[in-house]
């Protein structure tokens, strides 16, 4: 299984393809951006007035964007087990 790490988060590994675990309802968002602020992964944008999954491939699963979003726009399930985010701390 593939193992990726990044030089923008130290200690922290993503494990296989989780797949699409995360997708953004676009009748429901409004553009408001708030996804886009609270990400430090940067996997949001915005894009003719509303929000899109830019990359998943550095999400650290916090569900961070699932809590700001007032609109119920973000669907965010988590990824099957044995993939995805893993780190040294937790």
């Amino acid at each position: 299984m593939e193992i990726r790490t990044s030089d923008r988060f130290p200690g922290v590994q993503w494990v296989g393809d989780p797949g699409d675990f995360i997708k953004v309802d676009e009748a429901r968002c409004d553009g408001c951006a708030n996804c886009v602020r609270v990400c430090l992964a940067e996997c949001y944008e915005i894009r003719d007035k509303k929000a899109r999954v830019k990359t998943l491939a550095e999400c650290m699963e916090c569900a961070a964007c699932w809590y700001v979003c007032d609109k119920g726009a973000i669907l965010f399930s988590w990824p099957p087990g044995g993939t995805g985010f893993r780190t040294d701390w937790g």
